[in-house]
């Protein structure tokens, strides 16, 4: 086994393959992340099949661990691959491979400096201590992913510090080359579907939080509560309706392009409904059979951005939503990770909801809401929520600018 130098943020080869001929799928960059959807990024494994993750679990000369890796395996599973099964309608299944003993570390753990923006010689000696230590225990060539899993109790193991590493020279392993390694550093309990999270860096989607340059700032003001990778956190985690386009989730017809100067009429199905999933239709009725409809809408704006509609409210993974409406959102392919690629536009700019739960409350009630209408600034394109159907989705007008 060999390794070398690890780094956080890298630009992917240029391997691509065939996705999408809509007119309204934005070309992917060579941002970090891009959320272009003409093509798929052939360097990341793809999640539309099942996939095997292999857990190690890594204790340090420095500390006796207070848990076992039963323990902290069910603090991830099977949380994150039932997530990943509702949000893509039961087209990806992510199985979990724990490895049910502790892998031990040649060196303590304050050794190795962990903390969140963590210096590439001290990340690529633990990448290297760590595969080497496991080798004799794993045969990496079974496995998709790799979650190497800290002794949250070490001395020297920062939470923050958690992330997906992608290798500028993948380390190699039982014949197989490991580009991209989760490595996992949470408390226990761990924040909410942090792995989640970082799983979702694995198929290459963005960070979509703001990170303040102080550190101090609201790191939430992008997308709020309505999307995994802006917060863990968020009262409507399931991914964006361009997420799932991205990653192969929503079928071609699923998606609306809307062209042309007049207005579309068009019905969304709630984005969180799929199979086996109950959403309350017209007058309140539950409503089954949802999920095959169109769930996004999309308005090309640019070379490289659009504007994107979705309809949400509690259903499945965001049961705990704050509001009910479509939500509209800018959508950046030329925009990096962190960096602003998606922000959701705030249709009631003057309120906010959900003070005591809501990540950042000013977007907690950016839906536009049944019987109101909304022109998106600076873009001239106008919306318009007209009613439910009883089957539980949204009929809505769009008007290009």
């Amino acid at each position: 086994m060999s390794a070398l130098a690890a780094t956080s943020l890298v630009t992917a080869p240029s391997v691509a393959e065939p996705f999408s001929p809509d007119p309204c799928a934005l070309p992917r960059t060579a941002a970090h992340h891009s959320e272009g959807v003409d093509t798929w990024n052939a360097a990341y494994p793809r999640p539309a099949r099942e996939l095997d993750a292999v857990m190690v679990f890594l204790s340090f000369p420095d500390a006796r661990p207070k848990t076992s890796p039963d323990e902290l395996a069910a603090d991830h599973f099977p949380a994150t691959t039932r997530f990943f099964q509702r949000a893509s309608y039961g087209r990806f299944t992510l199985r979990p491979h724990p490895l049910r003993q502790w892998v031990r570390m040649p060196r303590s753990s304050v050794s190795y400096e962990l903390k969140r923006d963590w210096n590439p010689a001290h990340r690529a000696a633990y990448l290297r201590d760590a595969l080497a230590a496991a080798d004799p225990h794993v045969d990496f060539s079974r496995y998709d992913l790799v979650y190497l899993v800290a002794d949250p109790d070490a001395p020297g193991v920062d939470s923050d510090a958690t992330k997906v590493v992608n290798l500028d020279v993948p380390l190699r392993a039982d014949g197989t080359d490991i580009r991209r390694v989760v490595t996992v550093f949470e408390k226990h309990p761990p924040d909410r579907l942090v792995l989640a999270h970082e799983t979702g860096h694995v198929f290459d989607l963005p960070d979509l939080y703001h990170r303040p340059a102080d550190g101090k700032g609201d790191w939430d003001t992008h997308v709020g509560d309505w999307d995994l990778m802006g917060s863990q956190f968020g009262l409507a985690p399931d991914l964006f309706g361009w997420h799932k386009w991205k990653l192969g989730w929503l079928e071609p017809r699923q998606v609306a392009c809307v062209r042309g100067a007049g207005p579309v009429r068009l019905t969304l199905e709630p984005l969180g409904a799929g199979p086996g999933v109950v959403v309350a239709g017209a007058a309140g009725a539950p409503a089954f059979g949802l999920g095959r409809g169109t769930k996004l809408a999309v308005v090309r704006t640019g070379e490289d951005s659009a504007l994107a509609f979705e309809a949400r409210g509690p259903v499945g993974s965001d049961v705990a939503a704050c509001r009910s409406g479509v939500l509209v959102y800018r959508v950046r392919a030329g925009a990096r990770s962190g960096s602003g690629p998606i922000e959701v536009v705030d249709a009631h700019p003057d309120t906010a909801a959900c003070w005591t739960d809501s990540v950042y409350p000013p977007l907690a009630d950016a839906p536009v809401g049944l019987g109101e209408s909304f022109t998106v600034p600076g873009e001239g394109v106008r919306v318009e929520v007209e009613g439910r159907t009883a089957s539980g989705a949204w009929t809505v007008k769009i008007t290009p600018g």
